[in-house]
């Protein structure tokens, strides 16, 4: 078996103040990023809720997550629809905001190592790795998942 069987294909998604890196199998959909119907009382990080495949479809700002510093413009901004992990059935998909197309990357091994130890890093940040020349961040969707379903269940009680 040689290197390349038994890289993983991955997705780097520029998120303003950083990268995302996911298996490509999360994410379900990119599509052109609208404004999304705004949730009064929501967390700023919660942009709102956006209609998607018969869903909707809680939108977040990562980089406002995590506490990162981002200029945010939505000019050529794309929403990736991610596939939630947590098997709720309230929750199956959320959207990440990105600025433009995430880009496909074979990630292998040889290529990927952790910059830290996985103190310090914010809420919702697993680990933060260099690929090849890219740093990103390997994001904690399970907890980022808990959070979102955490803020819609506040917004409606």
């Amino acid at each position: 078996m040689n290197a390349e069987q038994n890289d993983i294909r991955g997705v780097l998604i520029a998120v303003g103040g950083g990268r995302l890196l996911l298996p490509n199998a999360n994410v379900a959909e990119v599509i052109s990023y609208s404004a999304p119907e705004t949730l009064d009382g929501a967390p700023g990080w919660l942009l709102g809720a956006s209609r998607w495949r018969g869903w909707r479809l809680p939108v977040l700002r990562f980089p406002a997550l995590v506490g990162w510093s981002f200029e945010g413009d939505v000019l050529g901004a794309k929403l990736v629809v991610l596939k939630a992990l947590g098997g709720n059935p309230r929750l199956p998909y959320f959207g990440v905001v990105s600025q433009g197309f995430p880009r496909l990357v074979s990630v292998g091994r040889d290529r990927l190592g952790a910059l830290d130890d996985a103190t310090g890093l914010p809420l919702g940040v697993q680990a933060r790795v260099q690929i090849g020349d890219d740093i990103a961040v390997i994001p904690d969707l399970l907890t980022v998942e808990l959070l979102v379903d955490e803020a819609l269940a506040k917004l409606a009680a």
